[in-house]
């Protein structure tokens, strides 16, 4: 399928949203620049690619046996080779905690990826063949819904690695790069005084299994890591240990691109 047929059918599949759930409130696209360069780029064959993807919301309220109404939202964003490849589909609702909704949406990337067998398996070998791996450098961690929101992001996102908070505050992740992009735009969207990604590490894997994906990782999970904490305010680490951890996790080189000099 060319890339213009995958674009037509975006457009077709937008159109039947919008019959679908004609009331404004309902279907929203929220890029309307994206749509018009989609648009363009289907009805001119000289016209390239767009240079974003399409994003939209759909706000639904189904009604429930023995229930009032229950409100839920879903935002999805087409990728440009949709549908070669798997949509990115979020669910959120009021009515649900935060880790039901990590939950919920876990579940439905995991039906997505067994009953899109012909489109799964494309989306592996065309999208998902990349292991990234995330330094982020912050000027500091301290706020306690910000590193709840660390954790819980790169569970929901697959990713392992480690935070570790105070003066300055360290951040890897490891795993798909667009679960890896996915964790950067929702951290950097945070209130901070200074944030930005120290180092990147993108490995190309021929064909992009789980398997190939683990024997990457050099973290099981994703942890919050202390090393002595002192100073007056008791948010200053102990570097020393942070070097010895990465020199175990086989990371030793990455103190020099933090903190400038070698460790010891």
């Amino acid at each position: 399928m060319t890339s213009r047929e995958e674009a037509e059918i975006q457009i077709s599949e937008l159109d039947l949203l919008s019959s679908m759930f004609p009331y404004e409130e309902e279907f929203i696209v929220t890029d309307q620049v994206a749509l018009a360069e989609l648009k363009h780029y289907v009805e001119n064959e000289s016209a390239e690619m767009p240079s974003s993807k399409v994003q939209f919301m759909l706000n639904v309220k189904p009604e429930v046996s023995n229930a009032s109404m229950v409100e839920f939202s879903m935002a999805c964003a087409l990728p440009f080779k949709y549908p070669t490849v798997l949509p990115e589909i979020t669910v959120r609702s009021s009515l649900l905690s935060r880790s039901q909704q990590i939950h919920l949406n876990s579940d439905l990337k995991t039906y997505l990826m067994q009953n899109c067998s012909v489109t799964t398996s494309t989306a592996v070998q065309s999208e998902d063949i990349t292991f990234t791996r995330l330094w982020i450098y912050s000027h500091h961690i301290y706020n306690k819904q910000k590193r709840k929101n660390i954790i819980d992001w790169a569970k929901e996102l697959s990713l392992s690695g480690f935070c570790m908070p105070g003066k300055p505050g360290v951040v890897c992740v490891e795993g798909l790069q667009s679960s890896c992009e996915e964790f950067w735009s929702r951290v950097r969207k945070l209130t901070w005084k200074r944030i930005l990604i120290r180092h990147r590490e993108d490995v190309s894997l021929e064909g992009g299994g789980h398997a190939d994906i683990q024997k990457q990782r050099k973290f099981s999970t994703l942890e919050e890591k202390c090393f002595d904490a002192h100073g007056a305010r008791g948010n200053h680490m102990d570097l020393g240990q942070l070097y010895r951890f990465l020199e175990e996790k086989g990371c030793a080189n990455i103190f020099q691109m933090y903190f400038g000099v070698e460790g010891h």
